[in-house]
């Protein structure tokens, strides 16, 4: 008697893959939790230093120091928008209370809970104000990131119930966390307005600080973090980003010199410090934009961008100010951004 066997099925293809991640509602935290020992196909990256060498050790960003007088923190803080996009801001006034510490170590609490209690927080809609997801481009994107995200619209209209939207074990310090970052960034615009010759409040009182976004991303543990990324090379769509990273670190900057020669620049984590990134909208050319002009503001102390990757938001108006908790399980995903671009890898 002959036996012989159906064919067997198809695989699956990329969308379908896709879907059965997403359905999961646990996020790359329930692959980790799964015992995964290799990166699925759907993350892997090609090597974003085949072509972009690493930088020198020696290499950093520039540091601003805001309890120096105005004038020269202003000058500080315009230099290094001009020759880098980035810096490190210290003596904040909120290195000291606690955050935000509390902030990370909450976000972190959040995604190492059960994943029966992470699951009914997930979605991708934002029309509540807040969701959790894992890469908001999961469905775009050429390759997934090997993160999971809470994503918090904080302004211009903000939600009177947006507290008990946001998972309760982080929600009390987030919103905290959101108070002081704000504060950061009005005396960051303050810098960089000064810096443009426009006055002390200008970019306040053009409403920069009205549109607010606050990312949480979670880096989970990886098996093969020279597979993957946490976040693909981009640049930040809106005026300013506050960057908040734990002591780990991962985040990059892709710098490029003048004569076309470019590397990516470790952005070493420093004590009690924050990350500023000048965004899109303060490049030059875009101030028009801020301002709602029909001439443009050239801004020609601030370089002009190379537009890689659109952050956070795909289909609605970009946030003006921007506020980014970062935290991993161990160094596995960096950053990078392009001439005020940065990715993070694993």
């Amino acid at each position: 008697m002959a036996f012989f066997s159906l064919p067997a099925p198809p695989a699956p293809g990329r969308a379908a893959l896709l879907k059965t991640f997403d359905d999961t509602r646990t996020g790359v935290r329930g692959l980790v939790e799964s015992g995964v020992s290799s990166v699925p196909d759907l993350f892997r990256h090609p090597d974003p230093y085949a072509s972009i060498p690493l930088a020198p050790p020696s290499a950093s960003i520039p540091v601003v120091d805001l309890s120096l007088s105005f004038p020269v923190a202003a000058a500080a803080a315009a230099s290094a928008a001009r020759t880098w996009g980035f810096f490190q801001l210290v003596n904040h006034q909120h290195d000291d209370d606690g955050y935000p510490a509390r902030a990370l170590a909450a976000v972190r609490a959040f995604n190492e809970l059960p994943a029966a209690e992470r699951a009914p927080h997930y979605g991708r809609g934002v029309d509540g104000g807040v969701n959790y997801s894992s890469n908001v481009d999961l469905y775009s994107s050429p390759a997934a990131s090997w993160r999971d995200t809470i994503q918090i619209m904080l302004g211009p209209n903000l939600r009177p119930d947006l507290a008990d939207r946001i998972p309760p074990a982080c929600s009390h310090e987030v919103l905290e966390w959101e108070v002081r970052a704000t504060a950061v960034g009005r005396a960051v615009l303050g810098l960089l307005s000064e810096g443009l010759g426009l006055g002390r409040t200008a970019l306040e009182d053009a409403s920069c600080c009205e549109g607010k976004v606050m990312a949480c991303h979670y880096y989970p543990q990886c098996p093969e973090p020279e597979r993957t990324m946490g976040i693909v090379p981009h640049t930040d769509p809106g005026v300013l980003t506050v960057l908040a990273q734990d002591g780990i670190g991962g985040l990059q900057v892709k710098r490029e010199e003048d004569d076309g020669r470019s590397y990516w620049v470790d952005v070493k984590p420093v004590p009690g410090a924050l990350v500023i990134n000048v965004g899109d909208l303060l490049q030059k050319g875009q101030l028009s934009t801020v301002f709602c002009t029909k001439d443009p503001i050239e801004s020609e102390n601030y370089k002009e961008i190379q537009r890689i990757f659109c952050q956070i938001q795909q289909h609605q108006q970009a946030p003006l100010l921007s506020f980014i908790t970062a935290m991993e399980q161990r160094k596995m995903v960096k950053t990078a951004k392009a001439r005020r671009s940065f990715a993070r890898r694993l």
